[in-house]
């Protein structure tokens, strides 16, 4: 029950140009009791949606037409101070990891995404926060 609860206080906004790859995710978050708090096809009406409903955690894929997930990370990490960004991506290549990561991402996952991996990233990210509530 705990655990549940825990899920449901994470706020999470899922960006993909993809909507079978967008609801995929909000399938899986849901079926985790996490809070999907919105979606968006395109980073830039992602930044809306972020703006609006002040996610804890965005999921974004990379490849995305006019702003990339990357940049999207980028724009995310300068302009809010404690959005946690989980890329998602097929293209899994080690210079595309670290592209994400020095972007400002807190983890990547390659796709098809594993549905654990997906949660155990999201508890990293819920330990970090009661960390830096302290």
């Amino acid at each position: 029950m705990e655990e549940n609860n825990k899920h449901n206080s994470l706020k999470v906004v899922v960006v993909d140009d993809s909507d079978f790859s967008r609801s995929i995710v909000i399938k899986m978050l849901k079926a985790e009791n996490f809070n999907v708090v919105g979606e968006a096809a395109s980073a830039a009406s992602a930044l809306q949606v972020i703006k609006d409903k002040k996610p804890h955690v965005v999921i974004t894929d990379i490849v995305m037409p006019e702003i990339s997930g990357i940049e999207l990370t980028e724009r995310i990490n300068q302009d809010f101070d404690d959005i946690y960004v989980i890329v998602i991506s097929s293209l899994s290549q080690e210079h595309v990891v670290l592209e994400a990561i020095g972007a400002g991402a807190a983890d990547f996952i390659a796709k098809p995404i594993n549905q654990q991996q997906l949660v155990d990233s999201l508890d990293k990210i819920i330990s970090q926060i009661k960390k830096d509530s302290l």
